[in-house]
């Protein structure tokens, strides 16, 4: 079957959240909820939601400065502030227990989330999102350690949000680039230009750092929760490389592992892979 999605705003502390939503018959259906990466928005899990949404109930917010989610002049683009609006947005929605989709900016604001609220938490689907020192690639630590007054920081950065930049997130370490439809990196793109948006990711970037002070107290809870955790992880990443996703058994030794020869976006290419992993793993954890 395929699934019904409901694409929907909500309000949050003045944020106007835009999320999409699958719609199962099913009234008990194990909940997932999918936290985006940059530069993108809910939009990179559509094939996913279409694939599993009839039987799964799948939600996708944009997070602040991403996406259709607009937020208010003044807002301040930091990490914890996009896991407040999540949270809040979570509250809103009341989800009380959800399964919890975490890949590259949804980590740090997935895992901030978890330590407020770690009864909510029914399991992890990590998908490059790191959270181990050793996931981090030698051009992933010279970008975070840009600081504001860094000579010319602020123009690499603002190189990364070109149409270019884009695009390579999604190439760079595909097989067959034939099979990464353009339409992902073109969207975000369009995101990435309207008012306001390059400034909203300058700031996230500069901010970036206040994740690595957090990965202790992050692996301590897993360690302290073990959620039941799969892992999927696109093993040719330039920024977030393999080791990151092996890391995570040394705090969850009982986590399902599984690389693929791709990059950054793993679903774009690999979805009738990851997809029936996912269903299966749902449907095992959710009690």
């Amino acid at each position: 079957m395929v699934a019904r999605i409901a694409h929907r705003h909500l309000d949050v502390d003045g944020v106007r959240v835009f999320y999409r939503e699958s719609l199962p018959e099913d009234p008990g259906a194990p909940v997932l909820l999918l936290l985006h990466g940059f530069p993108s928005a809910s939009h990179q899990f559509r094939r996913l939601i279409d694939a599993l949404g009839d039987r799964h109930r799948l939600i996708a917010p944009d997070y602040p400065g991403f996406g259709r989610t607009e937020a208010p002049d003044g807002f301040t683009y930091t990490f914890d502030r996009l896991a407040d609006v999540t949270e809040g947005f979570v509250d809103r929605l009341g989800l009380s227990r959800f399964v919890m989709y975490v890949f590259d900016f949804g980590a740090p604001i997935g895992f901030r989330l978890a330590e407020r609220r770690p009864e909510r938490i029914a399991g992890l689907i990590v998908q490059n999102g790191n959270a181990y020192t050793e996931g981090l690639s030698d051009a992933a630590r010279d970008f975070i350690a840009l600081r504001p007054d860094t000579p010319g920081a602020e123009a690499t950065v603002r190189d990364l949000l070109t149409l270019p930049g884009t695009r390579g997130q999604y190439e760079t370490g595909v097989a067959d680039p034939a099979l990464v439809a353009p339409d992902g990196w073109t969207l975000d793109q369009h995101y990435l230009d309207l008012p306001g948006r390059k400034e909203a990711q300058v700031s996230l970037a500069f901010d970036y750092r206040t994740n690595l002070e957090r990965y202790d107290a992050w692996q301590a809870w897993l360690r302290a929760h073990t959620p039941p955790t799969l892992i999927t992880w696109g093993a040719r990443d330039p920024f977030f490389p393999a080791p990151g996703a092996r890391a995570y058994l040394r705090d969850l030794p009982d986590a399902e592992l599984h690389l693929f020869d791709t990059g950054h976006f793993a679903l774009e290419d690999h979805l009738p892979r990851i997809a029936p992993l996912i269903d299966d793993f749902l449907t095992r954890t959710w009690k």
